[in-house]
This record gives structure tokens, sequence and C-alpha cells, in this order.
């Protein structure tokens, strides 16, 4: 059995919202404050004049959460915006101290959690380079001799001697990154670092965080780009609302969070929005999952509240990005004519598209003929995630493909 690089026991932090907190105060504020007091009292004697602006709220980022990492695992931390995963990476950077609970920590740590976190803006790149493998406990012959790595990765030769508070914010996180992969951490927590840089950068990244993790070193790596959690993780750990909701194998964590994200938009659609259909569901797969190459088949219902004399059904397909990706149409008198009224049964089989690996949105649309009181009707969205290989470059569609080269 592998040893353990991180354990996590009841892990919680709780944040004070609102309230006045107990920064510096002038002179001024502070006989206010006494005069105010001064005045109020007989009301507090009564049992008035509560300030509500004293009023506190607890905020739970982290509630609980518990978990264990062996050494040389590759985690991916998802979820949605809020749900603690940031907070869980600055706890086990110990950048921030938990409310309650423990983490225990087995080896040197490298983290990435913001673009230049533990750079000195008045220090150069050079400089920051030594600062940074001296945090992390390295002697100087060591961190010299991935120096040069470290530039050459970075792409900043000609900036490393410059004040790092004149770099971009891209110099500041190729750098940051650059560090942080190649000081030898045996335990590498990653947040979000694909968020900014171009997409050659975001390769790079991903190829190191892979050579990193062939190394049987440790990585956590908090992204929303699922394709990339997919290709470099082999266990997912799924926050939702600082609470731990699944820890496993990666396809079942993304799947995971994809039903959290439909149901949170499910629950933010008004009533009158989305009617006339069923849920839609994968029918020729297990689950919300297909392989860029497989054919699928997806089914709903719908129902038609009046007669119609017929109707043009559409599935509309969009990327996260909110690009269509497919429009198909079909018309009734295509199947039959006459009139439609009631229930119908709808299975739609669609071949292999080789879409880039990631999250897909579909739903239908039926537009009624006739004068009917609502001219359409749309299904709610149905989340499909695709996995497979990635080609890098940002395109909707990397499909099979032969080439062919001839001299003349």
């Amino acid at each position: 059995m592998s040893a353990i690089a991180i354990r996590a026991e009841e892990l919680t932090k709780e944040y004070i919202i609102g309230g006045h907190g107990g920064g510096y105060r002038t002179l001024r504020e502070t006989v206010m404050d006494s005069l105010r007091g001064v005045a109020m009292a007989p009301a507090r004697l009564l049992g008035r004049g509560r300030s509500k602006a004293n009023a506190q709220e607890i905020f739970h980022a982290l509630r609980d959460v518990s978990f264990s990492v062996p050494q040389g695992e590759v985690v991916g931390v998802i979820g949605r915006n809020g749900a603690g995963k940031s907070t869980l990476l600055k706890v086990l950077s110990r950048i921030t101290e938990p409310s309650s609970g423990s983490a225990e920590i087995h080896g040197r740590v490298g983290s990435l959690l913001e673009v230049g976190t533990g750079f000195h803006p008045e220090l150069t790149g050079r400089e920051n380079i030594f600062l940074n493998g001296a945090i992390l406990g390295m002697r100087r012959a060591d961190i010299q001799r991935q120096f040069d790595a470290i530039v050459t990765f970075s792409e900043v030769e000609k900036f490393v001697d410059t004040p790092v508070k004149f770099y971009s914010s891209g110099m500041y996180l190729r750098l940051a990154f650059a560090v942080a992969a190649h000081l030898d951490p045996e335990i590498l927590l990653v947040d979000e670092v694909l968020a900014v840089g171009d997409l050659a950068f975001q390769k790079k990244c991903l190829g190191k965080m892979g050579d990193v993790a062939r190394e049987g070193r440790t990585v956590m790596f908090v992204s929303h780009n699922m394709g990339a959690v997919r290709a470099l993780c082999t266990r997912g750990l799924v926050l939702d609302k600082g609470r731990v909701v699944e820890e496993g194998a990666i396809g079942k964590a993304i799947e995971t969070y994809y039903r959290l994200a439909a149901d949170a938009e499910r629950q933010n659609q008004e009533p009158s929005q989305r009617t006339g259909f069923s849920s839609v569901q994968l029918v020729s797969h297990p689950g919300a999952t297909i392989d860029q190459g497989d054919e699928f088949e997806l089914a709903t219902t719908m129902n038609l509240e009046e007669e119609v004399v017929g109707f043009t059904m559409l599935c509309l397909m969009e990327d996260m990005h909110q690009r269509a990706i497919l429009h198909v149409r079909k018309e009734s008198t295509e199947i039959r004519s006459g009139s439609w009224s009631g229930r119908h049964q709808i299975r739609l089989k669609l071949p292999a598209l080789w879409l880039e690996p990631g999250l897909y949105m579909i739903h239908f649309k039926v537009l009624l003929w006739g004068n009917v009181k609502r001219a359409r009707h749309l299904s709610e969205f149905f989340h499909l995630d695709v996995g497979g290989a990635s080609s890098g470059w940002g395109a909707a569609l990397t499909p099979r493909n032969e080439w062919q080269f001839q001299a003349e």
C-alpha cells in the first residue's frame, strides 16, 4: 500500500461576514463611538437600539472535509465557483489556518495558488527564484542546478534581472509555475493555472504536470477545464458548498460535478421557461459520459397539451462558451401527415462527432404550427461529458482524418 502524502481530517474553515472588524481606528471614530454609546444607553436599557451593522454571519468555506491522497497520485479538485477548492489548497499550503480539524502533509510542498504568489515585487526574477527555493528548504546549489530549466520554461530570459513588478500577468504566471514545478517539490498544489496564458503555455503546463506525476510525485490540481482534469488526473475530489460530495475515479467525479451544475441551473430557471418535455436522457451510455469517438443516443418525451397541425423538432448542442456546435431538425410531415396531440416518445441517434473533450449542453426545441397559445416548447439542458484526447488548439471538433502527400 502506498504511503500517504496528504491526509485531511474534518477540516473546517469559517469566515465572519458583516460586523465591524478590529482594524485601525481614528481618534474621531473612537470619540464619536463613545458619544454614540452614551446617547444610546437609555435605549439599550429598554432593550432597543441594537445595530444591524454589528450583526455577524458565519460563512463555512470548508465543512468537515476529510480525505487522503497516496504518494504519487494525481487528484483533480473540482466544483462550482465558491465550493471551497481554493480555500482547501490554501489550508494545505499553510497560507491560512483551519478553524478546526487537521491536515498532515508528508513531503516538501510547491504551490501555485495565484499569479505571483510568494514573489516579492521589488526583487528580480532571478532573486525570486532563489527566494522561493530557500522557502522550500532547498540548498543554493540545488536551485542553481535547476535555474536554467526554470528560465527556459518560463520564457523570460530577457527579463530575468528585471524586478517582477514590471512583469505582465502572463510573465508572472509563467515564472511562478516554472519555479513551483522545477524546484523538486514532492507535492505540487496547483490552482487554476490554465485560467491565464495562451494555449501553447497551457499545453506546456499540462505536460510538465504530467512529467511531475510520472516521476512519482503527488499533484492536487484545481481547474474548471474538465478536459485537462480528465487527461491529467486519476482520481477526483468534488466539493460543493464546502463539503466533499464525491471522492473516487476521475470519470465518476466529473459526472458528479456536471450533475451538480445541471441541478443548480435547473433551480435558477423559471418554471415557464422550459416546458413541454420530460428530462433529456443519454440512453446509449450509463451516466452522462461518452468518448469522443462514440455514437450516442438521446431520448425525451414531448407533451402537446393542445392539438396542432404540425411542428418542427430541433436538437441543439452548445459548448460551455455558448458556441453552436450542432443543429439538427425534423419536420412532422416527414414522419406522418395529420394533426398531433398528447405525449410522444422521441429518440435521436447521432454518429461519432469527434468533439473536443469537455462539457456540452444539449436541448430539444419544438416549433408548433397553427394558432396555438404557446408557439414553442423547450426542454431542459442535458450536460454531455465528452472524454478523449484534446487537440489543445481550442477547436470544437477533432475528426479522424487521413492525409496524403504525393510529389509531382
